[in-house]
C-alpha cells in the first residue's frame, strides 16, 4: 500500500513538473518588443529619423497648413487623438478611428483594412486624402517642401546618393524611418525576459484569465495583435455593421467585415476602441470581444482581471520621442494656407 501511495505521489509530482509555468506559457505565445522595427527596403539612419521627425510635425504638408501627422497621431497622447474619428481638412471626418502610431512598424500592414503594405506606403495616404490633409498631388507637396530652405540640407544628409533628394517617396521614407523607432516596451517585456517581479500578482492573474479566455487567438506575438486580420463578429454577428473592412481594399467577398487586429500595447491609453471608435472604455471592449469574437459571456470579475493585465502593457514613453521640433522657417515662395 505504501509503495502504491509513493508511486501515486511520484506520478503527481512528475505531472506537476511537466506543467509549464505561466511565464513559460507566455514565452511560447508572446515575444519581447524589438528596440526598433527595421526594414531592408528603408534602412533606419540617424539622418532619416531626424528628417522624419521634422516632417511628422510639418503642418505645411496639408492644404490648410493646419494639420500634420501628429494632429491625429499625437505622440504626447500615446499616438492617438482620443476621438472616435479625427477632424481633417475643413473639420471633415472620416469613418474610421485613427490608430496609434507607436509600435505600428511591427504590424502585418497599415490601416484598418491593410491597404498599405508598409509604414512608408501609409505615410503617403493621408497627405493626399481630400478628407484628411487634402494636398492636391505629390508634386505640390514636393514644391512646398523645396520652398522651405532648411529642408534641403536635411534631405541631402538623409539621402546622399540621390541627385534630387526632395521627392514624395523620400518624404515617406523619412517619416517611415522615424516611425520605425517608435517602440514602447513595458513591464510585460521585462516579465517575458525572466523578471517575474515585473508584474504584480493581480496582473499575473489577469494574464492567466487572458490566456484561459482565448484572447490569444488573435492578440498574440510581439505586438499582442497587429499580425493578422480577423472578422468582426466572428461567432456572433454585429448588428448594424456597415463598414466592410478589408473587402474595401481587396474586393474579395471572403474579406467582408475583416479588419486588422489591433495591437494591445498601450491599449489602456488609446481609447476609444474598434475601427469606428464606438467603444468608449476598455472594460466595454473586453466584454464585447468576449461575446462577439469568442462566444463567451464574461463576468465582471473576468473582465476586470483581463483589464488589469492589459494595463501592464502600458509603457513609459521616453520624453525624446515626444519632442516637437522647432518649425523650419519658410520663404517668400512658401505657399500660404489654402482653406478652399
Amino acid at each position: 500500500m505504501r509503495a502504491m501511495m509513493l508511486t501515486a505521489m511520484t506520478m503527481a509530482s512528475l505531472a506537476s513538473a511537466a506543467e509549464p509555468t505561466l511565464l513559460e506559457k507566455s514565452k511560447a505565445i508572446f515575444k519581447p518588443l524589438s528596440k526598433q522595427f527595421d526594414s531592408t527596403a528603408n534602412p533606419i539612419t540617424r539622418e532619416k529619423v531626424e528628417l522624419g521627425r521634422q516632417l511628422y510635425f510639418e503642418k505645411r504638408m496639408s492644404k490648410s497648413q493646419e494639420l500634420s501627422c501628429n494632429s491625429c497621431h499625437l505622440l504626447s497622447k500615446y499616438g492617438v487623438d482620443g476621438e472616435p474619428t479625427s477632424p481633417g481638412h475643413k473639420k471633415q471626418r472620416g469613418d474610421r478611428n485613427s490608430p496609434t502610431v507607436f509600435n505600428a512598424g511591427l504590424h502585418v500592414a497599415q490601416f484598418w483594412d491593410g491597404r498599405a503594405a508598409t509604414l512608408e506606403d501609409q505615410a503617403k495616404g493621408p497627405v493626399l486624402n481630400p478628407v484628411e490633409m487634402a494636398m492636391p498631388d505629390a508634386a505640390v507637396v514636393e514644391k512646398t517642401i523645396k520652398s522651405i530652405p532648411g529642408y534641403a540640407p536635411l534631405f541631402k544628409k538623409a539621402f546622399p546618393a540621390d541627385k534630387e533628394p526632395i521627392t514624395y517617396d523620400n518624404i515617406a521614407r523619412a517619416i517611415g524611418a522615424f516611425e520605425r523607432t517608435l517602440a514602447t516596451p513595458s513591464r510585460f517585456d521585462a516579465y517575458l525576459g525572466g523578471d517575474e517581479k515585473a508584474l504584480t500578482d493581480a496582473e499575473k492573474k489577469g494574464l492567466e484569465t487572458y490566456l484561459a479566455t482565448g484572447c490569444t487567438a488573435c492578440h498574440m506575438g510581439e505586438g499582442l495583435g497587429g499580425g493578422m486580420y480577423q472578422k468582426l463578429g466572428l461567432v456572433k454577428p454585429v448588428a448594424g455593421l456597415k463598414d466592410e473592412g478589408r473587402f474595401n481594399a481587396t474586393k474579395k467577398d471572403a474579406d467582408k467585415f475583416f479588419f486588422k487586429v489591433p495591437s494591445l500595447r498601450n491599449v489602456e491609453k488609446t481609447a476609444p476602441y474598434l475601427h469606428d471608435g464606438s467603444k468608449a472604455s476598455l472594460e466595454e471592449t473586453v466584454s464585447f470581444m468576449g461575446e462577439y469574437q469568442l462566444g463567451k459571456k464574461l463576468g465582471t470579475p473576468e473582465v476586470l482581471s483581463i483589464v488589469t493585465f492589459l494595463k501592464a502593457l502600458t509603457a513609459d514613453i521616453p520624453a525624446d520621442m515626444m519632442v516637437e521640433p522647432k518649425a523650419l522657417p519658410g520663404s517668400k515662395s512658401t505657399p500660404k494656407p489654402d482653406l478652399k
